[in-house]
């Protein structure tokens, strides 16, 4: 086997706090040498999950992480995402700086229908897949091959935000043509609004199942508060009541 770190229940255990490998929901491990996943597939609820940075080359283990929904891989050995095929809720990939070379290597994703971000490439750290080089047209391809993604490297294809790249992408079209513009050209067309109406209202965020289960053990703690303090109430009132059917003690004489 390969040297490096394999992960097991008492990594897992000391880095989240967490006694049960079923209470994991977020997991950090971001360089941290690992090689080997190990007993990572017995997180059953793991939903976002960072393993970037580390000497990661087989992903079997995460086949088993149905409710997995953003997993970082960059900077690790992968060359096939196979197992990855069956993570149902996966919404976000990330795998710049890995060893993914052709489309071929991506088609076992195409069943993720919830799949909407995608980055094979990362410009500011300087991480990319040799497919980045060797099919320079790969986005494309890769907006074709899943019609549901977002974002591709980062850059919006739909939804929020998506107007602001394709308008980069007018403008680098238009100063790429330099000078060349001459008498024959199309007269400018009327300045129109890039993005929708609406489009910079705050929207309410979204809760997420961490933050609704947060809100459930908060609700139940405040009510258990709640029904110690009525108790209280009502041992001080009886207690109360005690006292003051009892005879003075200064009425007596003797």
């Amino acid at each position: 086997e390969e040297e490096g770190v394999r992960i097991t229940p008492q990594l897992l255990k000391a880095s989240t706090g967490e006694f049960a490998l079923e209470s994991i929901l977020l997991l950090r491990l971001r360089g941290r040498g690992i090689a080997h996943l190990g007993c990572l597939g017995d997180c059953a609820n793991l939903e976002w999950l960072d393993l970037s940075g580390n000497a990661i080359a087989q992903l079997g283990p995460l086949a088993s992480l149905k409710s997995l929904t953003v997993l970082n891989l960059a900077r690790n050995r992968v060359a096939s995402l196979e197992p990855l095929g069956s993570c149902q809720n996966l919404q976000s990939l990330n795998v710049a700086g890995n060893r993914v070379s052709s489309l071929r290597q991506l088609r076992c994703l195409t069943g993720l229908r919830r799949l909407e971000s995608l980055r094979l490439r990362d410009p500011l750290a300087r991480l990319a897949n040799p497919l980045c080089v060797t099919a320079p047209a790969y986005r494309a391809a890769l907006a074709d091959m899943f019609p549901g993604l977002k974002a591709i490297d980062g850059e919006r294809l739909s939804g929020r935000g998506s107007e602001f790249y394709q308008l980069c992408r007018d403008l680098d079209s238009s100063l790429g043509r330099g000078g060349n513009a001459g008498a024959g050209t199309e007269a400018p067309r009327a300045a129109q609004p890039w993005v929708e109406a609406g489009f910079w209202e705050p929207r309410p965020p979204r809760r997420s199942s961490i933050m609704e289960e947060a809100y459930k053990q908060f609700g139940e703690v405040l009510q258990e508060c709640r029904e110690l303090s009525r108790r209280a109430d009502d041992t001080i009132a009886q207690a109360e009541r005690a006292l003051s059917s009892r005879p003075d003690p200064n009425s007596f004489v003797f």
